[in-house]
């Protein structure tokens, strides 16, 4: 999931393709240069939630702060790189045999909130909470799930297990699965993930 922090005006990032395509158009478009041309240029602003699922071809443009949540997964397969090389000034590694068994070849699903979260899957939930003072947030690291706190804007106070811990703009906490229940307090703007 991608959350839009903030955006340029004009900015985009691409999520899958305009239309649907062949493996052998993708390919081929792989190979010519010629790929941009068919994907799905999406027009973000702040506060815009996209779902990538698995499979789907997705690039952030310039001028975009954004938050990611994901599953667990180690693997990214590389199928172009913008002419950029690595710190060894070679150019970076592309997975293109491995991208052409697993991308999906079609037009991304538009996202649409549910269960009035800012997004629940299967694979996770995330709730964007605005805490004021006086009013805090309960949540709970049970035996089954973690709670993901980011803090967006502002500032809070993380309690858990008699401890507190105090996370501003830009920081992040991991309340461990099994710790229990935890409190968010302050004036901040926050994303909470946790595993249905």
């Amino acid at each position: 999931m991608w959350y839009v922090l903030d955006a340029e005006e004009g900015a985009y990032l691409y999520q899958g393709f305009n239309r649907e395509i062949t493996k052998e158009e993708f390919e081929q478009r792989i190979s010519d240069n010629t790929l941009e041309e068919v994907l799905h240029k999406e027009h973000v602003k702040k506060g815009d939630v996209l779902l990538i699922t698995p499979g789907t071809l997705h690039a952030i443009g310039g001028g975009i702060l954004l938050a990611e949540v994901q599953q667990s997964s180690n693997v990214t397969y590389r199928i172009y790189d913008y002419g950029r090389v690595g710190s060894d000034g070679k150019t970076r590694p592309l997975h293109i045999k491995q991208a052409l068994d697993v991308t999906k070849l079609v037009r991304p699903e538009k996202y649409v909130s549910r269960d009035g979260y800012l997004l629940s899957c299967d694979y996770f939930v995330v709730s964007h909470e605005v805490i004021t003072s006086g009013a805090s947030y309960k949540g709970d690291a049970d035996e089954r799930s973690f709670g993901s706190i980011v803090i967006l804007e502002g500032c809070a106070d993380v309690i858990c297990q008699g401890e507190c811990i105090r996370a501003k703009k830009g920081e992040s906490l991991f309340v461990t699965a099994g710790s229990g229940e935890f409190t968010i307090d302050g004036d901040a703007e926050v994303l909470i993930t946790w595993v249905p």
